[in-house]
């Protein structure tokens, strides 16, 4: 019997949600299969913080141990997992996200070679399968398409042979979302897996060339200040300060923890000409609180008609740039929908090995490619112009071989664990059920 696990990232009220929810339980039931719905709304989920203790610590396992552990396991005792959402910023809710934020603690620190790009090794000898399910209120191509590349990259981070991803319209009458929720799952009965969906071609502000009078940097990373998003994103901040540009610096983490926090940044927003989001990839795309500062930014903007120019920067483990390029894609959306206008992106791999949290002018010569294709940024978003193709190509250029970047990994996450007396227990599967 296929066991079948439903996390439901919806909110209370929502009606598809509930909706695809009740009748995917009905259809899963009338297959055979077993099944169980996890309202993660519900749950008690810390966010990912990024320390990567669940690798070296207590390998396999978040030494965090609110409600997500059990959801892990359960994920992993599973044959098909069905993700189920509302599409936000062409991403994963905010609820589903912390969730998937977690799964990292289920691969291998290690590194392999999955289709000639570089991925973490697999924890465990078997995954279940993927059906990811969004809805939009109305279709949206460009969206729609940002959402079915998360899922499809998803699906090779998660080691699912058979991953069905499918949208529904709130503005459909049910019996059409019931017709194709039964034919996702007649796809995956059947192993009839999705293929690579490409990202949407993203334009660039056309908007008039003035220059800029202030700044504000957004860092996305746990680590604050003792990050590589802040290392690269003060960088760029200098620069713009060197060409008169007025900026000031918000650590997100600390702005979700109050609401005088939140309105600062709220008001800070306000009186910038840009915002700049500097932070690291999460399993693909953004970190989770992030995705929740983007809603709270959006509802506060809604109607404002004063010009503010978004860009992102991003970073990623992996020795590939164009990992980072569905995170780019979401932070465009999150532009569109808060009225800004995007001024591209900057995407950085081998993050964690190159930079890790050191100032850029410590880096010496490896790090002047970094802090050239900063530089370029800077002189360009200083008087309003989009981040040239020039800086995103000197950034995106691997320093190091590939095989020398894999075998660097392996020695360096061996040698942190001798911290933590866990050389010999890395491998180890706490999900795995007993024989």
């Amino acid at each position: 019997m296929m066991k079948t696990l439903i996390l439901d990232g919806s909110l209370a009220g929502d009606q598809v949600g509930s909706y695809s929810v009740a009748t995917l339980q009905s259809a899963i039931d009338a297959r055979g299969w077993n099944s169980e719905v996890v309202a993660l709304r519900d749950k008690k989920i810390g966010n990912c913080m990024g320390d990567f203790f669940c690798w070296l610590k207590s390998p396999g396992k978040c030494h965090f141990a609110d409600e997500h552990q059990e959801i892990s396991k359960k994920y992993i005792e599973s044959d098909l997992v069905i993700l189920l959402t509302p599409i936000t910023f062409g991403g994963y809710s905010l609820t589903l996200k912390k969730m998937v934020d977690h799964q990292i603690q289920n691969t291998l620190p290690f590194f392999t070679t999955i289709d000639g790009e570089i991925h973490h090794q697999k924890r465990y000898d078997k995954y279940p399968n993927l059906l990811i399910i969004g809805w939009l209120s109305e279709p949206d191509e460009q969206a729609e398409s940002i959402f079915r590349n998360l899922a499809w990259r998803n699906s090779i981070n998660f080691y699912a042979k058979v991953y069905v991803c499918d949208i529904l319209y709130g503005s459909q009458p049910e019996g059409v979302m019931k017709e194709q929720l039964n034919y996702c799952l007649d796809r995956v009965g059947r192993h009839d897996s999705d293929t690579e969906t490409t990202l949407p071609f993203i334009k660039h502000s056309s908007a008039p060339t003035t220059p800029l009078c202030r700044a504000l940097l957004l860092v996305g990373s746990p680590r604050m200040q003792k990050s590589t998003s802040s290392s690269l994103g003060s960088y760029l901040f200098e620069q713009l300060s060197l060409r008169g540009v007025e900026t000031e610096t918000i650590y997100l983490y600390k702005a979700i923890t109050a609401i005088e926090c939140m309105n600062a940044l709220r008001a800070a927003v306000d009186s910038a000409d840009l915002v700049v989001l500097a932070f690291p990839l999460y399993v693909d795309t953004l970190p989770a609180p992030v995705i929740s500062v983007f809603e709270n930014i959006v509802m506060h903007c809604k109607g404002n008609s004063k010009l503010t120019r978004f860009a992102a920067i991003v970073n990623c483990g992996f020795p590939e740039a164009q990992q980072n390029d569905n995170a780019i894609a979401v932070c465009s959306e999150f532009a569109r929908s808060a009225g800004f206008e995007w001024m591209g992106g900057l995407s950085l791999g081998q993050g964690e090995g190159l930079v890790s949290a050191k100032p850029l002018n410590a880096l010496g010569g490896q790090g002047a490619p970094i802090r050239q294709a900063l530089e370029i940024a800077a002189g360009a978003l200083a008087i309003g112009q989009p981040v040239p193709d020039n800086a995103q190509a000197l950034l995106s250029k691997s320093l190091m071989p590939v095989w020398m970047y894999k075998l660097g990994g392996t020695v360096g996450w061996k040698m942190k664990s001798r911290k933590y007396g866990t050389q010999k227990l890395l491998k180890a599967t706490p999900y795995k059920k007993a024989i």
